[in-house]
């Protein structure tokens, strides 16, 4: 592996992968950041992706692809989780793994990383889906395999290298978001029993915080 594009929210956990995959495998890290509206495009995330030691920040506004391709067969089969949940963060990985694989044939790179851990689906959208394009790239998932940092180590490991990031282990929710919903996970959110903290709530209130009319 001599060249990897990262998928690059600007957020903690790829920013930090940036770095790690620098030093730890002494490759050259090119980061993707996919526009998909809503405020998905964080302020200076060119900017903090060179900062981290990408070699090359790419922006992409993919917006109209994402709504053509994905929200509108969406909606067409009414596609709700369990009732409530618009699969918001789902519908948009495999148009990243498909920009991904774009930008990694371009620049020449052998393999393509993401941030997602072992946990949930969204890991396996984005192999899956790379290697449906593109089978000889290699992919790269330092935060399942590798790293091995707590949230908290990260903060302390981007501040240690003077990467600024838009968290703090006070408010250290990984958040996810484009036009079609916002997804917020990490910290007390992890626990389903604890009522989620004011400052988890951007696009909304707490019901209890909601006025009684519009």
């Amino acid at each position: 592996m001599n060249k990897v594009v990262l998928a690059y929210s600007g957020g903690l956990d790829t920013s930090v992968a940036v770095a790690w995959l620098k030093e730890q495998h002494g490759v050259e890290v090119v980061t993707l950041t996919v526009d998909l509206g809503g405020g998905s495009l964080r302020p200076g995330v060119e900017a903090r992706a060179i900062s981290a030691g990408a070699s090359r920040a790419y922006v992409v506004d993919a917006r109209e692809r994402f709504v053509t391709d994905f929200v509108w067969p969406h909606l067409q089969a009414n596609a709700i989780y369990q009732g409530a949940y618009p699969l918001a963060t789902a519908l948009a990985r495999p148009l990243i793994a498909q920009l991904l694989v774009e930008v990694a044939k371009r620049e020449g790179a052998d393999a393509v990383a993401h941030g997602c851990t072992g946990k949930g689906n969204d890991q396996v959208r984005f192999d899956v889906a790379t290697h449906a394009l593109d089978p000889g790239l290699e992919v790269v998932a330092p935060m399942r395999v590798g790293m091995g940092l707590t949230r908290d180590q990260e903060i302390d490991y981007a501040a240690e290298r003077g990467i600024e990031i838009p968290i703090t282990k006070a408010s250290p929710y990984s958040i996810d978001v484009n036009l079609w919903g916002r997804s917020c996970e990490t910290g007390v959110l992890e626990d389903p029993w604890v009522t989620p903290p004011p400052d988890a709530y951007e696009w909304t209130v707490a019901p209890a915080d909601a006025p009684a009319a519009v």
